[in-house]
C-alpha cells in the first residue's frame, strides 16, 4: 500500500511528459500516414478501373464526384480542412494557443484522400501535417496542458506528418520549427524530433525504408556550374511567386463566386482534368513525385518544348485542384514544377557548356529545393528535405546557393509566403509564430512601464554598479539636473568601461549613448511599429518620450511590456470574436457588418468610445478601427480621429441609429 500511495505521489518531470507524448502523437500520426497512403492508393484504383472502363468521361465524371464529397465535408463539418492545410495550423499556434478541433484531423484525411486518389493536383504533405498537428493539439487538451506545451505538440505532430509522409525525420523537424512555430529552442527541438523518428518508425515499418525517389549521384563537376545555380535560382524564385500568385487569385474568384461549396469544388476537380487530357500521359494527375524521380534517374529525357508545357499544365491543375476548395498540400507541387524548371536551365546550359553543365538532372535536384524555397520562405527545410527524399548529399554547396538565393530573391519581389499569404488575407501577420497584426490594436502608452530607473549625467561608474547590482537591471536612463533625458546608459557599456581600465570616478556621461544616438518611442505609437524597430536593431528595451518634447521621459517599453501587450490584444480579438458570434446566434437572420468612415465634424471624431458607447444601439459591437493602414481593436479610451473607417456588427434594423450616433446623419453608411 505504501508503494502505491508513493506512485500516486510521484510526479514525473515536465520534461519527460513532454517527450512521453511527443512520441505518443508521433506514433499516432505514423499510423495515420500509413493509413493516408494506403486511402490515397485505393481511390486510386479505383479512379483507374473507371477510366479504363469508360475512358476520358469515366476519368472525368469520377474526379467530379470526388469533388463533390469533398465539398460536402469541408463546408459540413470542418473548414478547416479546405486548402492546404499549413497555414490553418500556423494560425492555431499564433493566435489560439495551438488548439485545433479533433474533428479536423478525420475530415482533412478523408477529403485529401479523396482529392488526391481521384487525380487532383495535390501533395500529401499538408494533409498530414494537419492531422499531425490536430492529434497533438487534442493530446495537449485532453491533458490541460499549457498554450505553450499545447503549441509544442502540435510542431511535434506536423514534423512526424513530413517524417512519415516523405522519411523524412530531420526535414520534418526544421519545417515544424522553421515554419510552424518560426522559433528554435531546447525544449522544442526535442520535442519535435522524438516525435518525427517516432513517426518515421512507424512508416518505415509498414512503407519501407527507401527514399522517396532513387537518383543518381549528381556531384558539382566543374565550378563554373555555381552561375548557373545563381540563374536557377533567380528563375526559381520567379516561379515560385506565380505559382502564389496564381493559386490565390483563383480561390478568390471561387470564394467569391455565390455556389455552394460542392459546385466549386466539383468544377475544380473537372477544370483538373481536362488540363491533364491535354497529355497523352496524364502527367499532371495527383503528387507527381514517382515522375520526378524517373526524370531525375534519367538524367531528363524530356525535350525542352516538352517540359515547358509540363510546367505550365502543372501550375494551371494545382491552382485549379487546390483554389476551388479541394484538399491537399502544395509542397509536392512546388517540387514537381522545381524540377521542372531545373531540368529546362540544365539542358540549355549542357546544350551551350556540355563540359561544364554535365548533368541536366543535377539541376532537377537543386530546384526542387529552390522553387520550394522560394514559395514556402523554408530554405533550411528545402535544402534537408531533397536530401532526404533523394538520398544524395553532393550537392550541398548548388543546393545551399541556389535555396538561399531564391528565398531572398522571392522575398524581395513579393513578401508573403505560400503560407503566410493565406494568414495576412484574415488580418494575421505572423512573426517568429505570433500573430504581430495584434499589436497594432495595442498603444505604447497603454503598456509601458513608468518604473524605468534613471540616474543623473553626474553618476560614477563605482556608482552605477552599486544602482545595477541593487536593482537588477540591465540598463538605465541617464537624466540630466532638470530631469531632462540625456541618454542611455547599460551594463554592456559598464563591462566595456571596466575592461578599459576607465576611472571608477568616470560619469556615465562618457560611456553612454547620448539621446542623440537613441532610438525612442512615442506613447500614441503602436506596439507593432516600436517591436519592428526594436528587432531590426536587436533592442531589448527603448524609452518612451512626449512626442511634444522628446526629452520629456514618460516611461520604458521593454520585451517584457511587448509579450504582456500581445496576450493583451488576443484577449481582446477573442472577446470581441465571441460577443460578435454570440449577437451573431441570437439573431443570426438579422445582424450585418457595417463600415462607417469618419470625416471632420463628425460626431464622433475627438471623442472616446467610452463616451459614445450610451449612444449606440444595444448589443452592437465596434469590431475594429482602421487607421493610417493600421488596424486597431479599440476598447474604452480608444479616441476616435477623422479618417477612422469603423467596422461595426449591428442589428440591421439598428444601423441608422450606428450611423446618427458616430455621424450625426451626415451621409450614408457603406454596408459589407
Amino acid at each position: 500500500m505504501e508503494r502505491l500511495a508513493a506512485i500516486a505521489r510521484w510526479h514525473p518531470p515536465e520534461e519527460v511528459v513532454l517527450l512521453s507524448t511527443a512520441v505518443f502523437v508521433g506514433v499516432g500520426t505514423g499510423y495515420g500516414a500509413v493509413v493516408f497512403i494506403w486511402l490515397i492508393q485505393q481511390i486510386t484504383n479505383l479512379r483507374l478501373t473507371f477510366e479504363q472502363q469508360m475512358g476520358v468521361v469515366g476519368l472525368i465524371a469520377f474526379m467530379a464526384i470526388a469533388g463533390v464529397i469533398v465539398g460536402v465535408m469541408v463546408s459540413r463539418w470542418a473548414s478547416e480542412a479546405k486548402g492546404h492545410g499549413v497555414p490553418e495550423v500556423m494560425e492555431a499556434v499564433a493566435v489560439r494557443g495551438g488548439r485545433i478541433r479533433p474533428r479536423v484531423a478525420l475530415v482533412k484525411i478523408l477529403a485529401s484522400g479523396l482529392t488526391i486518389g481521384a487525380g487532383g493536383s495535390a501533395g500529401r504533405e499538408g494533409p498530414i501535417v494537419q492531422v499531425g498537428a490536430a492529434l497533438g493539439s487534442t493530446v495537449g487538451q485532453f491533458l490541460r496542458f499549457s498554450n505553450d506545451r499545447v503549441q509544442t505538440l502540435v510542431a511535434a505532430g506536423s514534423a512526424a506528418g513530413i517524417a512519415a509522409t516523405f522519411n523524412a525525420p530531420i526535414a520534418g523537424s526544421i519545417f515544424a520549427l522553421e515554419v510552424i512555430l518560426g522559433r528554435f529552442s531546447a525544449r522544442n527541438f526535442g520535442a519535435v524530433v522524438i516525435s518525427a523518428v517516432s513517426a518515421s518508425i512507424i512508416s518505415r515499418i509498414y512503407l519501407g525504408d527507401q527514399p522517396a525517389f532513387a537518383v543518381p549521384a549528381y556531384p558539382l563537376h566543374h565550378l563554373g556550374e555555381l552561375p548557373i545555380y545563381v540563374v536557377l535560382g533567380l528563375l526559381a524564385a520567379v516561379l515560385a511567386v506565380i505559382f502564389i500568385r496564381v493559386l490565390y487569385a483563383l480561390e478568390d474568384f471561387f470564394d467569391n463566386w455565390s455556389v455552394p461549396m460542392p459546385i466549386k469544388t466539383a468544377l475544380g476537380m473537372v477544370l483538373t482534368g481536362a488540363v491533364a487530357l491535354l497529355l497523352p500521359g496524364r502527367e499532371v494527375l495527383g503528387p507527381g513525385l514517382h515522375m520526378i524521380g524517373e526524370l531525375i534517374a534519367e538524367n531528363i529525357p524530356l525535350t525542352l518544348q516538352m517540359m515547358a508545357v509540363l510546367l505550365l499544365l502543372k501550375l494551371a491543375a494545382t491552382s485549379f485542384t487546390l483554389g476551388s476548395g479541394n484538399s491537399g498540400g502544395v509542397f509536392a507541387p512546388s517540387l514537381f514544377m522545381g524540377a521542372v524548371l531545373g531540368g529546362i536551365v540544365g539542358q540549355v546550359a549542357h546544350a551551350i557548356w556540355p563540359d561544364v553543365a554535365v548533368n541536366p538532372g543535377a539541376y532537377a535536384i537543386v530546384g526542387m529545393a529552390a522553387t520550394f524555397a522560394g514559395a514556402a520562405r523554408a530554405p533550411i527545410t528545402a535544402v534537408l528535405i531533397v536530401f532526404e527524399m533523394s538520398n544524395d548529399y553532393k550537392l550541398i554547396l548548388p543546393l545551399m546557393l541556389a535555396t538561399v538565393i531564391a528565398t531572398f530573391f522571392a522575398e524581395a519581389l513579393f513578401k508573403e509566403s505560400i503560407y503566410t499569404l493565406k494568414l495576412k488575407r484574415k488580418g494575421i501577420t505572423i512573426q517568429a509564430g505570433r500573430d504581430v497584426d495584434v499589436l497594432q490594436a495595442v498603444t505604447v502608452g497603454e503598456v509601458m512601464s513608468r518604473d524605468f530607473g534613471a540616474v543623473s549625467t553626474n553618476t560614477t561608474l563605482t556608482e552605477l554598479s552599486d544602482f545595477f547590482a541593487r536593482t537588477h537591471r540591465h540598463g538605465a536612463l541617464v537624466l540630466d539636473d532638470k530631469g531632462k533625458l540625456w541618454g542611455l546608459v547599460t551594463v554592456s557599456d559598464l563591462d566595456r568601461a571596466v575592461e578599459e581600465g576607465l576611472p571608477r570616478s568616470t560619469h556615465v556621461t562618457e560611456i553612454g549613448t547620448p539621446r542623440a544616438r537613441l532610438v525612442v518611442a512615442f506613447p500614441d505609437e503602436t506596439l507593432a511599429e516600436v517591436l519592428t524597430r526594436m528587432g531590426i536593431r536587436g533592442y531589448g528595451r527603448l524609452p518612451v518620450v512626449a512626442r511634444e518634447d522628446p526629452t520629456h521621459v514618460l516611461g520604458v517599453i521593454r520585451r517584457e511590456e511587448v509579450i504582456r501587450a500581445y496576450n493583451m490584444a488576443l484577449a481582446r480579438r477573442a472577446e470581441l470574436q465571441h460577443r460578435a458570434k454570440r449577437a451573431q446566434l441570437r439573431n443570426i437572420d438579422g445582424t450585418e457588418f457595417v463600415d462607417i468612415t469618419l470625416n471632420e465634424g463628425d460626431a464622433a471624431v475627438g471623442k472616446r468610445l467610452v463616451e459614445i458607447a450610451p449612444l449606440l444601439p444595444q448589443d452592437s459591437i465596434i469590431i475594429s478601427v482602421r487607421r493610417d493602414g493600421r488596424m486597431l481593436i479599440p476598447h474604452g479610451q480608444t479616441v476616435f480621429q477623422a479618417g477612422d473607417s469603423i467596422t461595426a456588427f449591428v442589428r440591421t434594423s439598428d444601423i441608422e441609429q450606428l450611423f446618427n450616433a458616430l455621424k450625426s446623419g451626415a451621409e450614408t453608411a457603406q454596408q459589407s
